[in-house]
């Protein structure tokens, strides 16, 4: 047992022994069935905090000859697979953390050698009795290995991508660290699979794409195996009902990463801290500040100030995600910020569509973070006086309202500012900070027809009145009122006993004026 080399099985106890720990490893399912195949490469790149670690530790503990997991796994889904005790503990098992080597070099140089260095140890710890033609040579001497004692390896590198993230200006350094890996793991017979993680996917240098043998499982595309890094909705809603927290609440606060078939994946930290501490927040920022997002916010390519603003008030924005160079300095377009800001989480993205949005409102809170300490202060003064819009709609003070709709106006005039639908996007920013107290549906039915606004109390909230809103274009707010009750759209909010507020609101293409009617319900 090494270091590195067959490690023991303590990092992936201790996830298993902590508060909360969500059985995925049925990951090892799919890794058994290419093993020693032409699909042995793997690369899963997610957000920070999403449980990748984990999984990599997961599959140490499961292949590695330097300890025993047969009891440790019997308690989970991979047990009951056919395989399972066919690869247990099979293999050697190099399991690697870059960033921690990284953390310890001063360039790249240093990182190659230095991971070089503490391998060959291993492997001399491991296999005193093995005839090495260079022992200074990592590849060298692991080929010496397969070839004297028929043990192939299994490599595990965790934080693949620090490289990119620490020298992202260093094309050189990188390109030296992508050659690196190449010769380490490309063609080599001792391979029989690779799994990295990181939150970056493979660099793309043009022709020069040294790690072309790897499938990719990313934020964009995960394919197979979208399940088993991050929570499921399922898995969330059972940790819902352990720890009686609202589901409704949580879906709200952390949910929003939704792929193909129906799969949606919830970021692991926030939802175990919230369980944990019996308290929904922003846990978010415990990780990665805003000022991250900052950065790209103010670069503001042409369109990109547009693009967030319409996705704060809750549009999804088109993306093209083709050009993205899969690094964190490389950026021609607005596209190629809006995909890297895909994978560090600050937005999902529709594959169907091609479009992406900000997931939830955990996310959405670091974007107002980012706008308040940002160059952007006409828009950080709308959403600092959304909290008063929202009291004038309390207090019935139509005009105040009219007022703030249309100052918010100003804000999306990029949008095709035509009909309701526009309109509704513009109210979204003028009532941002309605999220802190309501649960916002749009086009909810009831009665005869949809409501094109409706906002709910949270549940610690019962005191504040429920607000249905109906849109105009062109036309006259006291008729959207109107419309509100001939429809009886009220009818989907039976259940609910406190008050509510209707509101009608027009917008007049011709005066360029905007015109509001607020009415108490009288059920």
């Amino acid at each position: 047992m090494g270091i590195y080399l067959n490690p023991d099985s303590s990092k992936f106890e201790e996830a298993v022994n902590s508060d909360i720990y969500i059985d995925k490893t049925g990951l090892l399912i799919y890794t058994n069935s290419v093993l020693h195949t032409m699909q042995k490469y793997i690369c899963i790149s997610r957000p920070r905090r999403f449980g990748k670690s984990i999984a990599a530790n997961m599959l140490t503990a499961y292949y590695s000859r330097g300890c025993d997991t047969e009891q440790l796994f019997s308690q989970f889904e991979i047990s009951k697979d056919m395989d399972f005790k066919k690869y247990l503990n099979q293999y050697d098992t190099i399991s690697v953390n870059m960033q921690e080597i990284l953390s310890r070099s001063h360039n790249v140089c240093e990182l190659i050698s230095r991971f070089g260095r503490l391998i060959i140890r291993d492997l001399k710890n491991e296999y005193p009795d093995v005839d090495y033609f260079d022992d200074t040579d990592v590849i060298e001497c692991m080929q010496d290995v397969y070839a004297q004692k028929k043990q192939p390896f299994i490599i595990i590198i965790d934080e693949w991508d620090c490289i990119f993230r620490e020298y992202k200006e260093n094309k050189e350094a990188q390109e030296k660290y992508l050659d690196f890996l190449r010769d380490l793991l490309k063609d080599k017979a001792y391979v029989h699979l690779v799994y990295m993680t990181g939150i970056l996917p493979i660099k793309k240098y043009g022709t020069h794409s040294a790690l072309n043998m790897f499938d990719e499982f990313s934020m964009i595309d995960p394919g197979p195996l979208a399940r088993y890094v991050g929570f499921t909705e399922n898995e969330v809603k059972k940790l819902c009902e352990q720890y009686q927290m609202d589901m409704a609440e949580i879906k709200n606060w952390y949910d929003g990463y939704s792929f193909e078939n129906g799969i949606s994946i919830y970021s692991p930290r926030c939802v175990v801290n919230c369980m944990r501490f019996g308290k929904i927040g922003n846990y978010w920022n415990q990780t990665e500040t805003f000022e991250a997002l900052r950065i790209y916010i103010e670069m503001n390519f042409e369109g990109l100030k547009d693009d967030v603003i319409s996705m704060i008030a809750g549009n999804a924005v088109p993306v093209n995600t083709g050009s993205f160079a899969n690094d964190m300095s490389t950026f021609h377009t607005e596209d190629d910020v809006l995909t890297l800001l895909i994978h560090l989480g600050y937005v999902s993205y529709d594959y169907d569509n091609k479009t992406v949005k900000i997931p939830n409102e955990e996310v959405r809170t670091e974007y107002v973070n980012s706008i308040s300490a940002s160059t952007w202060g006409e828009v950080s003064k709308a959403l600092k006086e959304s909290a008063d819009t929202l009291e004038a709609i309390w207090q019935k003070r139509p005009k105040q309202v009219a007022e703030a709709i249309r100052q918010a106006h100003f804000e999306t005039f990029h949008i095709q500012y035509n009909d309701e639908n526009a309109l509704s996007y513009t109210i979204s920013l003028a009532l941002y900070a309605a999220r802190n107290f309501y649960v916002i549906h749009r086009e909810l039915a009831g009665g005869k027809g949809f409501a094109d606004l409706v906002f709910l109390p949270r549940k610690k909230f019962p005191e504040k009145p429920a607000i249905v809103v109906e849109l105009k274009w062109d036309k006259t707010a006291g008729g959207a009122i109107a419309q509100i009750k001939n429809k009886e759209y009220c009818r989907s909010l039976e259940e609910y006993e406190g008050n509510i507020l209707l509101v009608g609101v027009n917008y007049n293409k011709q005066t360029k004026e905007h015109e509001c009617v607020i009415e108490e319900y009288v059920k």
